[in-house]
């Protein structure tokens, strides 16, 4: 594929030939009519990304997020927990030590 640099930075506009080319490497299929409509607008996309990378600067750190993130973390730890009696004690139903639920489908599955 041809550079479409235009030696300042700034991509030049990608011609309907290269959009072509690019849909057919990635089996892309467009119609003429696509390939009018998108060319401009990817064009468009490749200014506004070296827009950003002209602001780009090596004393500023790329990041992912404007506030630096932290996880907390704790410690896993085994605690005790409900038994079935207990976990059942507030259930409407309790049918063989499961919580008894309407039926909500037929003999269709």
């Amino acid at each position: 594929m041809p550079d479409t640099s235009t030696g300042t930075g700034a991509p030049a506009a990608i011609s309907r030939d290269e959009l072509a080319h690019l849909a057919d490497l990635a089996r892309i299929d467009l119609s003429d009519a696509e390939l009018d409509h998108l060319a401009p607008q990817l064009s468009v996309i490749l200014e506004s990304v070296a827009s950003i990378n002209g602001v780009a600067s090596d004393e500023i750190p790329p990041t992912s997020h404007a506030l630096p993130l932290t996880n907390v973390f704790r410690d896993d730890v085994v605690r005790p927990g409900l038994t079935a009696q207990e976990a059942l004690s507030g259930a409407p139903e309790v049918a063989q030590q499961r919580f008894k639920v309407p039926r909500i489908l037929g003999d269709e599955q």
